[in-house]
């Protein structure tokens, strides 16, 4: 059962589909046209692979199914050549595609295999994390990490259509749908309040809830924000720049844990410190501030880091895409659902925002 259709205008249009069974969708993605499809999946979803394999098969399709490594772990110049190397074996033309099955880091590395085959196939997204539903897959983005940083070498190469279906969800650890409801929130900061008013209205009970009328909402609103904003600005020369509110510290925090933390639970811990950072500087109220917290606890996110890495944080946020020459730009808040620039502050301003952050 379809429950929205958000429609994304890019390099093309396309849809965003989410709802509940939609295999059919995904084969109705593919197209009818015999071609070669490279199904880029991860260990846990072999089954869910097979399946969608075996049905595009049926379809008249050549599948190659692509196991890869789980996690950012697949996001490497090593695993990125070896699937160049599957692709020119099988003679992949420009007429064939990509489908990439499973959360960010699957349609992340996907979408890049798609974007430099030969200067640009076909990717279809089919998202199975709450994480990938309202972010990576949407978008246009795809990128592979370096041991310098995260999505450092990428491409912007959007997909022709995504399929989000939301029974995918109910396997979810909680840890991990928790992990996704951070970017649900984010959007809820930046664009639509509605959507911090729905997960305090039962302390995130809904929200955690898989089969729940409420996440339907949540998923379908935060892919709205992020579909209006890449509608807008694909290739992040202006608005597009405010979703990536809380990633600057975020990803610092990923590279100084070698990736074994959930993104989400950096970018949980990196809008508390862009919230802090905006009081610091004059900008946000303390009630936004103390909201941040708040609705990131209820839904079992963290919202403080160690103290004792502000050095290397500091210099793995100097080298964040925002970053401009020296100047270290980052997103903040003026209020809720406000998003601005902050441009070149003090160190100390950072300092003292970041100690607010103590564990």
């Amino acid at each position: 059962m379809i429950e929205a259709r958000v429609p994304v205008r890019a390099e093309h249009e396309y849809e965003v589909v989410i709802g509940r069974g939609l295999d059919r969708e995904v084969a109705a993605a593919v197209g009818g046209e015999p071609r070669r499809v490279l199904l880029v999946h991860q260990a846990p979803l072999a089954e869910r692979a097979g399946r969608l394999g075996a049905a595009l098969e049926a379809a008249g399709h050549e599948v190659h199914p692509a196991l890869v490594p789980d996690g950012e772990q697949a996001k490497t110049a090593a695993v990125l050549t070896e699937l160049w190397s599957r692709l020119g074996r099988a003679a992949f033309t420009r007429q064939d595609l990509v489908v990439g099955l499973g959360g960010g880091a699957a349609t992340d590395l996907a979408g890049f295999v798609a974007a430099s085959w030969l200067r640009g196939v076909a990717v279809v997204h089919v998202p199975t994390t709450l994480l990938g539903m309202v972010d990576a897959a949407v978008g246009g983005k795809a990128a592979i990490n370096t041991p310098e940083g995260k999505n450092l070498v990428g491409a912007f190469h959007s997909p022709r259509a995504v399929v989000c279906d939301l029974d995918t969800l109910a396997t979810l650890p909680p840890e991990d749908h928790a992990a996704g409801l951070a970017e649900v929130v984010k959007a809820g900061f930046i664009a639509d309040p509605r959507i911090l008013e729905l997960v305090e209205a039962d302390s995130g009970a809904a929200a955690r809830d898989a089969g729940s009328d409420v996440l339907a909402e949540l998923v379908r609103r935060a892919v709205q924000v992020k579909a209006e904003v890449v509608s807008e600005d694909l290739r992040e020369a202006g608005r597009r720049e405010f979703l990536n509110y809380g990633h600057t510290l975020a990803h610092a925090i990923e590279l100084s844990e070698d990736f074994r933390w959930r993104h989400g639970d950096a970018v949980a811990v990196g809008m508390v410190f862009a919230a802090e950072l905006g009081r610091a500087a004059g900008r946000l109220p303390d009630a936004d501030v103390a909201r941040h917290r708040d609705v990131l606890r209820s839904l079992g996110l963290p919202t403080g880091y160690r103290q004792d890495r502000w050095p290397e944080l500091l210099e793995a946020m100097g080298r964040d895409k925002k970053t401009r020459g020296a100047t270290l730009r980052l997103v903040v808040l003026d209020g809720i659902g406000r998003p601005g620039r902050l441009e070149g502050p003090d160190p100390a301003l950072l300092e003292a925002a970041y100690a607010t952050l103590a564990q």
